[in-house]
């Protein structure tokens, strides 16, 4: 009986508490709910190497974001399992699979050969419905929606200035290239592209402004502050996600919408991705755009999915998505313009990086991101890492996936 007066007593409790408290509500819809000091230190901190592996799973909880809906049609990719067990030798070293993945920091690897999944891991806390951010690797699917744009005839050819859409730029370093330049990194444009994150290099002063503090959008940036640099458009390969962000933002004006909305509509759902995709954002719901340099958040097997479809010519779920002229035109390098720099192991096309020494061609992320296509072998792997350095581990990335081939082809 004391038993049930006492819970009656919680009961009543918990009730006059309710009462008290009314209902509780969720976060606010308001823009500045991103500019909290919380926020902005979040968005500062998202490198942190100790928690990196985490952070790229969850950046929707530290920016602004734009979706892109997956549609009701899956193209559901054909299961192969081949184990992959066995040693792995990492600059030197010998591994098993998983020491591998340890060793180079991976969040996930996919692997597909001849259409179908042959191997598919996920760590540390991931799994196949997590979107990881994967950097640099949004810029193919950049490049994509340009392929989309000019076959819809928004843009009328390749070769127009990039004032012609955007005439904002005009007296900027983007006052000259044409659309093509840009796809190769080859604007001409004054930029370093330098990973030093909290410094007062270009780039990072970009980053922390647009990205982290929300006061301005890459693009005005490139309208109101990039300079023409010492070398003529077409003369010389520099690296430079602001290229890209300009690419995007002619999306966005000839299409008369936002990259997400018309990315969802001639690729992610006519590939059949399984999730919706999203976009950070470089500043507030109300302003920001969608980071078109580095800002795309995707499983894994949705990324698989994009260059198995690159593999297959375009096609994908059954149908042609991506004009197969476009896939071969973007990835395939032009006579002068591989490798990037004399004595280089690679090239650049559009947007898409191309091997010297094979028909090869990469999306490739800081931090050690890849979507890598191998049209020889009918191989596409996707790893998802989480490294310490932005840059400088490709040659134990690529010994990887050179024996992962290897015991796929033997």
């Amino acid at each position: 009986m004391r038993h049930l007066n006492h819970l009656t007593a919680t009961f009543t409790a918990a009730a006059t508490l309710v009462g008290l408290c009314g209902t509780a509500t969720a976060q606010t819809a308001d823009p500045d709910r991103w500019l909290t000091p919380t926020m902005i230190e979040a968005r500062a901190s998202m490198f942190l190497p100790s928690l990196n592996y985490l952070t790229f799973q969850h950046m929707d909880q530290m920016f602004a974001t734009r979706t892109v809906p997956a549609g009701s049609e899956t193209w559901t990719l054909p299961e192969n399992p081949i184990p992959l067990e066995g040693e792995y030798t990492i600059l030197g070293e010998t591994y098993d699979l998983e020491g591998a993945l340890e060793r180079t920091r991976a969040n996930a690897l996919v692997v597909l050969k001849d259409g179908a999944i042959v191997h598919e891991t996920y760590r540390n806390g991931s799994s196949p419905d997590t979107r990881f951010l994967t950097f640099s690797v949004a810029k193919s699917y950049t490049s994509t929606l340009i392929g989309f744009a000019l076959e819809d005839g928004l843009i009328d050819s390749l070769d127009d200035k990039v004032t012609k859409y955007l005439p904002e730029m005009q007296g900027s370093g983007y006052d000259g290239p044409t659309v093509r330049d840009v796809l190769r990194m080859r604007s001409g444009v004054a930029w370093e592209e330098r990973y030093e994150f909290g410094s007062e290099t270009q780039l990072t002063t970009v980053h922390d402004n647009a990205l982290v503090g929300y006061k301005y959008r890459w693009c005005d940036y490139a309208a109101n502050e990039s300079e023409k640099g010492e070398t003529a458009p077409d003369e010389r390969f520099n690296y430079a996600t602001l290229d890209t962000s300009v690419l995007g933002c002619i999306v966005e004006r000839v299409t008369g919408r936002t990259g997400a909305e018309y990315m969802s509509e001639k690729l992610w759902q006519p590939m059949g991705a399984e999730y919706d995709a999203y976009w950070i954002m470089d500043g507030p719901d109300d302003v920001g755009r969608e980071f078109y340099g580095a800002g795309l958040a995707s499983t894994a097997r949705d990324h698989a999915r994009f260059g198995q479809m690159f593999l297959q010519d375009g096609m994908a779920n059954g149908k042609q998505v991506v004009p197969a002229d476009w896939v071969k035109e973007a990835t395939v390098p032009d006579e002068g313009y591989e490798p990037v720099a004399p004595g280089e192991p690679v090239g650049y096309q559009y947007q898409w990086w191309t091997d010297g020494g094979s028909d090869v061609f990469m999306a490739l992320g800081l931090h050690h991101q890849f979507i890598r296509v191998d049209p020889a072998n009918n191989i596409v792997i996707v790893k998802i890492s989480y490294t310490q350095e932005p840059v400088g581990r490709d040659q134990e990335n690529e010994e990887l996936f050179a024996q992962i081939t290897a015991k796929l082809t033997q």
